[in-house]
């Protein structure tokens, strides 16, 4: 399904730039409005104090990443445990059958999205649980479900082809922490900022790959290289 891959990547370019401006639009004149602004360079004196400077700032940013994707990855697992302990509880009082993993639950926020991009009802459950397992999992394992639900049949081509270009972005809390932990080690003292901003920004990236999903299902009419008609 490589060149669907290709066409989301593309198709993402304008969503991001469109979802970027709608959740943080700008409203003010920008200071370097009609001005010439040369860039700022600092050089190190010679090749040794180079290496020395661009190896501690690599290590600043692996490790901030890495110390963030184990705390963000870490709490969600923890929520999610939490959330299926106490909701079994609930099952039993209540006796209901109802899915309380954070996959399950993100299922039912994107299940009117799955309507809206184009996928058909009887698919809508599976592909609104593929996508919001994405949130938490990242995109891995979101193109791991696809995969198996497409061997086993269980949703149509179009379905499919319209999940794998909701999935294709990194809008996920483990993006999230990458870029908070990855800028933020690069520029501390304005990490308070990034925080703020990281959070809308996965929502507006999220809401950028289910637009290239709609533009997909819009256009696609079951005949591709990969399936035929």
């Amino acid at each position: 399904i490589a060149g669907h891959l290709v066409s989301a990547s593309i198709l993402s370019i304008p969503a991001a730039i469109l979802m970027s401006k709608v959740m943080f639009p700008e409203t003010q004149t920008p200071k370097t409005l009609g001005t010439s602004v040369r860039p700022h360079y600092e050089r190190e004196s010679n090749l040794f104090e180079a290496i020395i400077n661009g190896a501690n700032a690599g290590v600043k940013v692996i490790v901030g990443i890495a110390a963030l994707l184990l705390a963000v990855l870490g709490l969600i697992a923890l929520v999610d445990m939490g959330i299926v302990f106490f909701g079994g509880k609930i099952n039993a009082l209540l006796a209901v059958h109802i899915d309380w993993t954070l996959k399950g639950l993100l299922g039912y926020l994107f299940y009117p999205f799955s309507f809206v991009m184009g996928v058909s009802p009887s698919d809508a459950v599976i592909v609104a649980k593929i996508v919001g397992e994405r949130a938490v999992a990242t995109e891995v394992a979101g193109y791991q479900d696809l995969a198996a639900a497409l061997a086993q049949h269980a949703i149509t081509p179009r379905s499919a082809v319209i999940t794998a270009y909701a999935l294709c972005g990194f809008a996920h809390f483990a993006s999230m922490a990458v870029f908070v932990g990855g800028y933020g080690a690069l520029v501390p003292g304005r990490m308070r900022e990034l925080s703020e901003v990281g959070l809308r920004a996965l929502v507006a990236a999220t809401l950028a790959c289910l637009m290239t999903a709609c533009v997909a299902g819009l256009f696609y009419a079951d005949q591709s290289l990969l399936f035929g008609k």
